[in-house]
């Protein structure tokens, strides 16, 4: 694969673990610049990982960090991000929107609470950081966003078992329908992207456990086909909702074995792809 990162100054949500967190390791490895926006800044009893390990990570894979604690849900604490991201590095040449909260649950078991926890992490923080972002990216020489969230798709299969988190990560996909047209012209990509197989990160170990871990790959193909997105040509790549093994493909990688946490066992498809109506990580 070609193009690289260097010196480019990238802003990530929720980047302290997962697939934020090996998006921000792929980029260090060209020498960029990752701003860590995450709100764990205290180690959490069920989750690996701060916006300090995860600097310390960053910086001995050779970027720069700057962890910002912020809890995307406030638009007070994203303008702060913000604004220490361009005092710290003078500017921003990527969003990455990475952060967001899932409940798997039916519309009588998702208390409202969880509803709006998870409209505002993935609808309305994406949303916000791409807000707050947007002006600086304008004036980048090759600016992206990139939303992590699926392929709009009206199947009922996708919103039945789980009404009110579909809503939620359809938001973020909306946020790439619409900006991608409204900021074309100024330049900037506007994309998502979305992993075939379910990937191994904390959140899967909690709703599925190591049975389910199993059949997942890592998070490293989210960060090779997110590095390959973001080195392309903005202004003839915006408005695409990529599968991460479609992106690789695309780059030349067809063998994705490297990827497999155990490359004997079946991999379990994620949800939201036509085709793989059955998909179930739980």
């Amino acid at each position: 694969m070609t193009g690289s990162l260097k010196d480019k100054t990238l802003f990530i949500s929720g980047a302290s673990r997962g697939i934020g967190l090996a998006i921000a390791l792929r980029a260090a490895r060209d020498g960029a610049n990752i701003v860590i926006a995450a709100k764990t800044a205290e180690p959490h009893p069920k989750l690996p990982g701060t916006v300090y390990t995860a600097a310390a990570e960053i910086e001995e894979a050779g970027g720069r960090a700057l962890p910002v604690v912020t809890d995307i849900r406030d638009e007070h604490q994203v303008e702060h991000a913000v604004k220490h991201t361009l005092e710290t590095f003078g500017g921003i040449d990527i969003l990455v929107n990475n952060a967001s909260a899932i409940s798997l649950s039916g519309t009588m078991a998702t208390p409202m609470k969880r509803y709006d926890l998870m409209h505002q992490i993935n609808t309305r923080g994406t949303y916000a950081c791409s807000q707050a972002c947007m002006p600086h990216l304008i004036k980048a020489e090759n600016p992206h966003i990139l939303n992590l969230s699926p392929p709009l798709s009206m199947s009922p299969r996708w919103f039945a078992p789980h009404v009110a988190y579909t809503m939620a990560k359809y938001g973020m996909s909306l946020c790439v329908l619409g900006m991608a047209e409204e900021f074309k012209d100024a330049g900037v990509a506007v994309n998502a992207l979305w992993p075939r197989t379910g990937i191994a990160t904390a959140a899967i170990q909690m709703i599925g456990g190591d049975e389910t871990m199993k059949r997942c790959r890592k998070p490293e193909i989210m960060a090779d086909a997110a590095h390959a997105i973001l080195t392309r040509e903005a202004r003839s790549c915006s408005g695409n909702f990529f599968i991460d093994d479609e992106v690789l493909a695309e780059e030349g990688v067809t063998d994705l074995s490297e990827y497999a946490v155990d490359p004997e066992a079946d991999l379990v498809f994620d949800f939201f792809i036509d085709g793989h109506e059955d998909a179930a990580l739980i």
